[in-house]
């Protein structure tokens, strides 16, 4: 058995994913709203993937921020909150203040805390919550659960996590000292989260940034055992100008969920290497709870 919730966590992924997908709420936003997704940290991250996924399909505008940044001289026909703990500051801050005047729905790992009586709307992913710090399994079935509702077929997404959470991780990343995590649309959300997770739970030096913004000046950085990690299909020539770098360059034909699910198990085998606990990473708490605190 692990001895770390986050590896038991993060190989569960694939079963949580077809559980998400097959969930149709009717509270998920209609075609033609116009929406805007919130979140902290990795639902951040999420939301921004998932705003980039409903506008490229047609649903909407839709747009993405932290919870702290919310524009309120803005009006919206719904929010969407993204929150594992349910008891993250900015956010139930964020939904007090919409109260009576923005319909809001927030997507949930734990039921029994306070954002139940604050937000219009919920949808509980409780399947999908979990006890390590770092986020895996929660952020990854919510965004299967919104990709399914914009009529994605997530057939193929689970059949390469499954690959993911068992194939041996690659040596030369495990051994690497930095990481440059690469997306474009809809997968820039998962670069960042990428990037999140091998600082969170590894300490490891990681950037992220939209793949064709690369060549403009982080390309830089890149050399012998440095990463630059592609989700989803690079750019024309990119390829080759990393490798002339004498960097590792990573990409693949999996779903990027999929590939993320390998970010994680990378995240946390260079935390055990390095004696870290993935599991209580460093200055880290499950929620950020801010009390006495000028917000």
């Amino acid at each position: 058995m692990s001895a770390h919730f986050v590896e038991t966590e993060i190989i569960s992924q694939p079963d949580c994913w077809r559980r998400a997908a097959a969930l149709a709420p009717d509270s998920l936003p209609a075609a033609g709203e116009r929406v805007a997704v919130i979140g902290c940290g990795t639902s951040w991250f999420v939301a921004q993937s998932y705003a980039q996924l409903r506008e490229a399909a047609g649903q909407g505008e839709t747009d993405a921020f932290a919870a702290s940044e919310f524009p309120f001289s803005r009006r919206y026909d719904r929010v969407v909150a993204i929150t594992r703990s349910g008891t993250t500051t900015e956010v139930l801050d964020l939904l007090d203040r919409l109260h009576g005047s923005t319909p809001t729905l927030a997507l949930i790992g734990d039921p029994e805390t306070p954002i139940v009586g604050k937000a219009d709307q919920l949808v509980v992913l409780d399947f999908a919550d979990e006890r390590s710090v770092v986020q895996t399994r929660f952020a990854t079935s919510v965004l299967a659960l919104l990709r399914a509702n914009l009529g994605e077929d997530l057939g193929r997404a689970i059949a390469d996590a499954e690959l993911a959470v068992v194939e041996p991780l690659p040596e030369e990343l495990v051994a690497a000292e930095q990481f440059t995590f690469l997306g474009r649309g809809w997968t820039n959300g998962l670069a960042l989260e990428a990037g999140l997770k091998m600082r969170e739970a590894a300490g490891a030096w990681t950037e992220s940034y939209p793949a064709m913004e690369y060549r403009h000046g982080p390309i830089s950085i890149t050399g012998p055992n440095r990463v630059a990690w592609m989700f989803g299909t690079a750019p024309e020539g990119l390829p080759e100008q990393i490798a002339a770098t004498g960097g590792i360059f990573r990409s693949g034909d999996r779903d990027p969920m999929a590939e993320l699910v390998t970010v994680q198990r990378l995240a946390v085998a260079i935390a055990l290497g390095q004696g870290l606990d993935p599991d209580q990473p460093r200055h880290l708490t499950r929620s950020v709870v801010l009390r006495g605190v000028d917000q």
